[in-house]
């Protein structure tokens, strides 16, 4: 199609099936701003259909070989698969250092799957703002799976559980993982855990300390399963599949999924009024009112709340 910025073409050039407008769509929604806000608007009634799977865990723990395995075991089946794979920003220009061609290159020439890699930009949990957009559009443009995969940050990558259905933790074998994701939050947060890299030794003592941490954990009517996996083979990758749909079984049925979505809705008003009242602060934080407002409170005629009160609220009289 020509290369165009208008949302509406965009989309519609999208969801026949266009993916150089899908790739502009989720880089008018990693920039932000309007034209963002634009495509949020026209999104929204679209989706609601697709369903997230998180992969977390710690650096090295074979989450992208996984992600491509899992890619591989649904496309298997015939369904259409998108995957956020929330990388490193480089401090060069905001842009993500990992690339996802490189890291699932079985995936590139499938028209079924749409990978697509986005920097965290210094946001904290691995996950970029602009992701809960990325996959509304994701879902609007007609790919029912969104995988998530974090950059692997260690203890704040628990934010991975607010953006997922279900939220796969992956540990691998050997003394101390286990313990590294207690210490990271990470027990609290998983509906699946996977021992990856399972032909290595030490599986065993693994599930033995997840169980055990598991047993002093409160399951509220779900207890995650435990499953090993080899990323590279294939091994066990179908096992975490079904236990990814079981969780998703589970959810519906019980309530959970309708309450994190709601809680997911709640967190993205939340993130979107902390935004708008950023963004009225730094129109307001220039100017000869913030001038005035700055003399104001260095000559203590005012106390710096009072200030920055009136500032965000426009009063001219001051």
């Amino acid at each position: 199609m020509p290369r165009t910025t208008d949302p509406d073409e965009l989309i519609a050039a999208a969801r026949a099936g266009d993916r150089p407008a899908l790739a502009r769509l989720l880089s008018i929604v990693e920039r932000g701003g309007p034209p963002a806000r634009a495509v949020g608007v026209r999104t929204h009634p679209l989706g609601g259909e697709a369903v997230t799977v998180g992969l977390t865990g710690a650096p090295g723990a074979g989450k992208s070989t996984l992600t491509s395995a899992l890619v591989s075991v649904l496309r298997s089946k015939g369904e259409r698969v998108g995957v956020l794979a929330i990388d490193p920003s480089s401090p060069f220009t905001g842009g993500a250092i990992l690339g996802d061609r490189v890291r699932m290159g079985d995936h590139v020439l499938d028209e079924g799957v749409f990978i697509r890699s986005m920097a965290t930009r210094g946001h904290l949990g691995g996950l970029a703002l602009a992701t809960p957009e990325a996959v509304r559009v994701l879902d609007a443009v007609g790919y029912p799976w969104v995988l998530l995969e974090t950059v692997g940050v260690g203890q704040v990558e628990v934010e991975i559980a607010g953006a997922a259905d279900t939220t796969v933790v992956v540990v691998n074998p050997g003394w101390g993982d286990a313990v590294q994701a207690a210490k990271a939050g990470l027990m609290e947060i998983a509906d699946v855990f996977v021992i990856n890299k399972a032909d290595r030794g030490g599986v065993d003592a693994t599930r033995r300390d997840l169980e055990q941490m598991l047993e002093l954990s409160d399951d509220q009517g779900w207890r995650p399963p435990i499953v090993a996996t080899d990323a590279t083979t294939g091994t066990g990758v179908e096992d975490l599949m079904a236990a990814v749909s079981d969780h998703r079984r589970f959810a519906d049925d019980s309530g959970l999924a309708a309450e994190r979505r709601a809680a997911r809705v709640a967190g993205e008003l939340q993130q979107i009024m902390a935004e708008q009242v950023a963004q009225r602060a730094r129109e307001a934080s220039s100017g000869d009112r913030f001038a005035e407002a700055c003399a104001a409170v260095a000559a203590h005629e005012v106390d710096p709340w009072s200030a920055a009160e009136a500032l965000l609220a426009g009063d001219g009289d001051r």
